[in-house]
């Protein structure tokens, strides 16, 4: 008797890392319904390779190719090596902006058996951000019931052992200068967390951002003779590979934060003006600090760096002097 071919499931979630990592639970409830099932995940390059990481994802398949830009116009050829693609699959599941419902109308034309087109932006105000990214599935008789990612890489990479002491990831940006606490907070903080922690190590996470903004330069000025670790521009799996030896966090509303909690780092995540009741990870070890009124532009260093010494100090990392 032939064996029943596997359900091919695909989903196409563009977007930036934090948007990715928040869909990641409703990729893991597909996966979770549907066991037998070969899931491809369709998106941006390097930040779908997460999909594979946190084990929900049997492929990846990059969206930025110049074939895809033709499915977005009205009667895309119904034929050939695309329309062959997207057809191979019993359900497609799309998170893609497509306000004329060209991308829908081509793959219904292509003859794809299921497709199910779910919202590319979270509302404040309507739940928790995986919740809704997950909400269409319910359609599906698909129910979320833990809204936290989780992506388990099983070593540090070995080019870039983890020191012996506890190690303390600091990452002082975001997708918005308005979500960040001023650089001059994070020179201060790394300054004073080196001195009353001596047990533990720093590590300065910069990217793209950080450098065309200054703040990388900045911070390697202002921390001119501390002992760190500087992990800068590198790829995500390898970050999610440093995560699973550290031992805390500190940031803002960010991807970056987000993989950090996806990866079970202990997390203390400064928010606003963002809502963290949306955005915030729901992993176990986040802490939220938010401003009462105002942007975290205008907080003071002092409440600032009071707040990650008594979240450092609740992780016992060490004996402060």
């Amino acid at each position: 008797m032939a064996t029943a071919a596997r359900p091919r499931v695909l989903v196409i979630r563009g977007g930036a890392i934090g948007d990715f990592i928040l869909t990641l639970p409703a990729i893991r409830l597909l996966r979770e319904s549907i066991p037998n099932a070969h899931i491809e995940v369709l998106g941006y390059k390097p930040i779908i390779e997460l999909a594979l990481a946190a084990g929900v994802a049997d492929e990846t398949r990059s969206l930025e190719h110049a074939s895809m830009a033709r499915l977005f116009a009205p009667k895309a050829p119904a034929e050939g090596q695309l329309a062959d693609y997207f057809r191979s699959f019993n359900l497609i599941i799309s998170y893609l902006y497509d306000p004329d419902g060209y991308f829908r109308e081509n793959m219904e034309r292509m003859g794809v058996k299921t497709f199910l087109a779910c919202p590319h932006r979270v509302e404040v105000g309507k739940g928790h951000a995986a919740e809704q990214l997950a909400k269409p599935l319910e359609s599906l008789a698909m129910y979320l019931e833990d809204p936290a990612p989780r992506i388990a890489v099983a070593e540090p990479p070995a080019t870039h052992p983890l020191p012996d002491r506890p190690l303390v990831a600091l990452h002082p940006g975001s997708g918005s200068l308005k979500k960040n606490l001023p650089v001059e907070h994070w020179i201060a903080a790394g300054r004073a967390l080196s001195t009353a922690f001596p047990l533990v190590r720093l590590a300065l996470i910069t990217g793209e951002a950080e450098h065309e903004r200054g703040i990388t330069a900045r911070l390697r000025e202002g921390w001119q003779g501390l002992d760190y670790i500087h992990w800068d521009q590198l790829p995500l799996t390898t970050l999610a590979g440093h995560f699973c030896g550290t031992a805390a966090f500190l940031g803002h509303d960010s991807g970056i934060s987000h993989l950090a909690a996806a990866c079970g780092v202990p997390c203390l995540l400064f928010f606003g003006p963002t809502d963290p009741l949306t955005w915030a990870p729901r992993n176990a070890g986040v802490q939220v600090v938010s401003p009462p009124e105002g942007t975290l532009e205008d907080w003071p260093v002092d409440r600032a760096l009071a707040e990650m010494r008594r979240f450092l100090q609740g992780l016992r990392l060490g004996t402060e002097k």
